[in-house]
């Protein structure tokens, strides 16, 4: 496909989960426009915080935080919104600390694992959510499943989101280029950095895409450049 006729699309991955498979994952912040850094609470520590950050530094990539629910019996569905609340702020917070001591900026919010899945189908759990980023910062975009509930919650809490699709394998790769076809482009696409057919998915894909922070989609969707 020529370049010109190529859709341009948020490609996004997740980096810091494990200080083990680092290497891995910094190789593919090239091959992407924003990159999603755990927060030290799902998964990742201070160190790989603080690597995932440093390797980013130069690349001119959209930072954005990786957040997700401690590793506690407590059913996620069933807490609070003052500890959703908090969970959200203590990873945000720490996050940003790292971005600001490297002269970097936050700029987005990828929900992780089980907080991920509740945007689909629990407006109530997607509302508490995103408030609570809101207090942090009200112009957050907050990446997530292309769901009638997450969609509304946006809407009435008024913070911008990002439809997402995840490509894991070439099914959903096919499916990704019917999307397209019937003119239904998502916001971003997530790629999981550590299958081991990351790279040649992302090749793949970048055949008929090409990867693009969300912003900056938006900002010439407005008219404001070309």
């Amino acid at each position: 496909m020529e370049e010109n006729k190529k859709k341009f699309i948020d490609f996004n991955i997740d980096l810091a989960q494990s200080s083990d498979n680092e290497d891995k994952s910094f190789e593919m912040i090239d091959a992407v426009s924003s990159v999603n850094i755990a927060c030290g609470l799902h998964s990742g520590n201070p160190i790989s915080m603080k690597h995932a950050v440093e390797h980013c530094k130069f690349k001119s990539k959209v930072l954005g935080a990786l957040i997700g629910f401690p590793d506690t019996s407590t059913n996620p569905s069933d807490m609070t919104e003052e500890e959703i609340e908090a969970i959200v702020l203590y990873q945000l917070g720490a996050i940003s600390a790292f971005a600001k001591a490297y002269s970097l900026n936050i700029e987005h919010v990828r929900p992780h694992g089980a907080m991920y899945e509740l945007l689909k189908d629990n407006k109530d759990f997607a509302l508490k959510l995103l408030n609570s980023i809101k207090k942090f910062n009200k112009w957050f975009i907050v990446y997530g499943p292309s769901s009638e509930h997450f969609q509304q919650a946006a809407l009435d809490t008024n913070m911008n989101i990002a439809k997402e699709f995840i490509v894991n394998d070439e099914t959903s790769i096919g499916d990704l280029k019917k999307l397209l076809e019937g003119n239904i482009p998502p916001d971003t696409i997530h790629f999981h950095c550590l299958k081991d057919n990351v790279k040649t998915l992302v090749d793949s894909v970048k055949e008929f895409v090409l990867a693009r922070p969300v912003n900056y989609n938006n900002v010439v969707s407005s008219g404001w450049v070309d």
